[in-house]
């Protein structure tokens, strides 16, 4: 690798980033900055890249960022990185962020990352909100709407989930949550449990690590119920099948916390520190992916860094049974086969899907795939000549990749790539469902605008591409994030304004699922990424 010294050229790289309040020292190879651009610097980092390379920027699904690599590449270099992205799968950020704040993130990643404090039990509990008390729940709800195809839509950088009625595509109410909303989950269906009104209740995980707990039945002021932070930095969430607990996976610090249903008070803590599949002790194992098993009383638990899964029966909280399954590492998104016994998982920097058996609770599967794969919530279909298959985009190429998921019913075909479709850019989410002849998938890692922008569209029957949907052409906006209402008739799709994420001028376009004619829009929306749709998620319809 090229190292960059300091000449001329340099000198006035470093005068230019001085005026811009970027403090450089000119006469080493030392670069520093002010404390007050510190934090800035390190306030953009964990909104913007600590999801991909962690808190203490060791890597996973991005690279390394330790200043022993970043300096190898130079003040220079990193900027064009940020500014363009790359190939493999990182986007550009010259929308997003200014020409000042890439200087700035060029050279934040070149000192040493600040350690982030813990957090105890005690804390979280002086962080537990209750708006309103369970004895003041609505016995019925108190909207007159049709509550099950409501969309919980996340609005990214304005700390808001909105919730929209599928039926008459109007929006009921923004509600404040956490940063950068990741995922939000509800009671999903379960063979062995049963709660009334499933659904209802969502449990919603943002990026600062605050968790809401959000009530459809409750008129929209009083839709936010009650709140509690259990991380710094997190990103998923899941209930147990009975909705008596739910439980929080933290990427810093690395755990997981286990919260009343109910009253949302935080419980228990357990760390994901840990020996990952190499042997290695790892200080920053981050919890990813968190979902409730079908067919028994325990959620599955991503260890990302460690390279395991783990099953853990929450049936007794206080003395937990956790079965700790090695598969591969930095382990991500992931979804359940259509009878909820396999669960399958990306393995997304070791270019797997991992697929675990949630009744013997063991490894099944792995699977290689391109680079990165990124199923998000996943899709399963049928195929005519391989049978149920499970699907996947990829973060660093542009390829949708189905395998066999049937090991009963198509034992040959069971967990071996059935076919691969060839995309215009690497994307972070596939979507179908079960009465559509189409799958889905987005293409926003992609950092050409007339690709990031486009959704395409694949015939189940013929595996080709029958249509390419571009959603906007406005300079930094992109096209992310798939979701079928409630009878599969209709196709959400996200314009996501990247660039004014601030304002309301994100979109909602809806498509016949059979036609894949436009049919709607909604807008006013700031920054709409990921929709969940009521009926769909509850009942594991992919």
């Amino acid at each position: 690798m090229k190292k960059y010294n300091f000449s001329l050229s340099a000198l006035g790289m470093a005068v230019g980033l001085a005026a811009s309040g970027v403090a450089v020292n000119v006469t080493a190879a030392e670069p520093t900055l002010s404390e007050a651009d510190f934090e800035q610097a390190k306030t953009i980092y964990f909104q913007r890249c600590a999801g991909c390379h962690g808190t203490l920027r060791k890597g996973a699904t991005g690279k390394n960022l330790e200043p022993e690599n970043t300096k190898k590449l130079g003040q220079e270099r990193l900027e064009k990185i940020i500014q363009y992205g790359t190939e493999g799968g990182m986007n550009n950020f010259d929308d997003i962020l200014s020409q000042e704040e890439i200087k700035l993130m060029a050279t934040y990643i070149q000192l040493e990352p600040p350690i982030p404090p813990e957090m105890s039990l005690a804390l979280m509990k002086e962080r537990h909100k209750v708006f309103v008390e369970p004895k003041d729940y609505p016995t019925k709800p108190l909207h007159g709407r049709n509550w099950e195809n409501f969309f919980l839509v996340i609005e990214r950088d304005v700390g808001k989930i909105a919730v929209i009625d599928g039926d008459k595509k109007e929006v009921v109410a923004h509600i404040p949550t956490g940063y950068a909303v990741h995922v939000l989950k509800a009671v999903e269906h379960h063979e062995g449990m049963h709660v009334d009104n499933p659904g209802r209740f969502w449990y919603v995980m943002g990026r600062d690590g605050m968790m809401t707990k959000v009530d459809l039945w409750q008129t929209p002021e009083k839709m936010k119920v009650a709140q509690t932070q259990v991380a710094y930095d997190a990103r998923d969430v899941a209930v147990s099948g009975d909705g008596k607990y739910v439980i929080g996976g933290g990427y810093w610090p690395p755990h997981f916390v286990i919260l009343d249903g109910m009253t949302m008070e935080p419980l228990k803590v357990v760390s994901a520190r840990g020996v990952n599949i190499d042997g290695e002790y790892v200080n920053e194992s981050r919890v990813a992916a968190v979902y409730d098993t079908p067919k028994a009383p325990s959620w599955l638990v991503s260890m990302k860094e460690l390279g395991q899964m783990w099953q853990v029966d929450y049936s007794d909280i206080d003395n937990l049974t956790i079965t700790k399954m090695d598969t591969a590492k930095y382990l991500h998104d992931g979804f359940f086969d259509p009878t909820g016994r396999y669960f399958q998982i990306a393995a997304n920097a070791s270019d797997k899907m991992v697929v675990v058996d949630t009744e013997t609770q063991k490894l099944e599967a792995m699977i290689d795939v391109d680079k990165k794969p990124h199923p998000g919530p996943g899709a399963n279909w049928i195929d005519p000549k391989c049978g149920p298959v499970g699907g996947t985009t990829h973060l660093g190429v542009g390829k949708v990749t189905a395998w066999g998921n049937d090991p009963v019913g198509h034992k040959d075909q069971a967990w071996k790539i059935c076919y691969e479709v060839e995309t215009d850019g690497a994307g972070v989410f596939i979507r179908t469902h079960p009465k559509s002849d189409y799958i889905w998938a987005d293409q926003t890692k992609h950092p050409e605008p007339e690709v990031q922008q486009s959704l395409q569209v694949i015939s189940k029957e013929t595996r080709e591409i029958v249509k390419t949907i571009r959603l906007t052409e406005v300079e930094g906006y992109a096209a992310v994030h798939i979701e079928f209402n409630d009878d599969g008739s209709e196709v959400w799709t996200s314009v996501w304004n990247r660039k004014d994420s601030k304002e309301p001028n994100g979109e909602i376009i809806i498509f016949d699922a059979k036609t894949l004619e436009e049919k709607a829009r909604i807008k006013g929306l700031f920054a709409p990424t990921g929709k969940f749709n009521v009926y769909n998620r509850v009942n594991h319809v992919t």
